[in-house]
């Protein structure tokens, strides 16, 4: 049976960083996942209905609007599971104008029901330090404690996921200079 997991993590947490370490090294020992990052397939519906030019500029569209592509995205999705294991690269939520918008409300759930979610995570101040690096997205500016305060509300979002699914959660720290052992948590969560 094919396995479907979500990996998630703020902005700056290295998430994708650990994903693209991690599946190499899987498909070499004969472990095989389609990685499809969730924000792309979402970026593709919106842009199709001509709502974006950019990703950063759905987290700024009306909620309803937001709930109607994330939908459609999870349906997408889960017919890739049909196919093979599926790892899913997405946010646990998202920082509007209006407040925190679940990355994966119920609806996305039902559609996808994951059998683990992993949550990656690094320092607060780590996490200001590479957003300020990265120059390839438009980001708006974050405190330190906003962003540890983003941290905490993904831990509790990935539990209630967890809950409505019944899929097991894990947290994997990507501190500085220690992407290897990231790496190593994420090939041994996805064998």
């Amino acid at each position: 049976m094919n396995r479907i997991v979500i990996l998630t993590g703020i902005p700056g947490s290295g998430k994708t960083t650990v994903l693209d370490l991690a599946i190499p090294a899987l498909e070499k020992e004969g472990v095989k996942y389609k990685s499809v990052n969730y924000g792309t397939v979402m970026f593709e519906i919106a842009k199709q209905m001509g709502l974006v030019k950019t990703r950063d500029e759905m987290r700024k569209l009306d909620p309803a609007k937001q709930k109607e592509i994330q939908k459609s995205a999870g349906k997408k999705i889960s017919s890739m599971a049909t196919v093979s294991s599926v790892i899913v690269d997405t946010h646990c939520t998202i920082n509007t104008p209006r407040g925190y918008l679940p990355g994966l409300p119920e609806w996305v759930l039902k559609e996808i029901m994951p059998d683990t979610i992993v949550l990656v995570e690094a320092g607060a101040k780590n996490i200001a330090v590479r957003r300020n690096k990265d120059t390839s997205r438009s980001r708006d500016a974050e405190s330190v404690d906003d962003i540890q305060y983003h941290q905490d509300i993904n831990r509790a979002a990935s539990i209630a996921y967890c809950i409505m699914t019944g899929a097991t959660t894990k947290i994997i720290k990507n501190e500085q200079d220690k992407l290897e052992y990231a790496t190593k948590e994420m090939i041994d969560v996805l064998r």
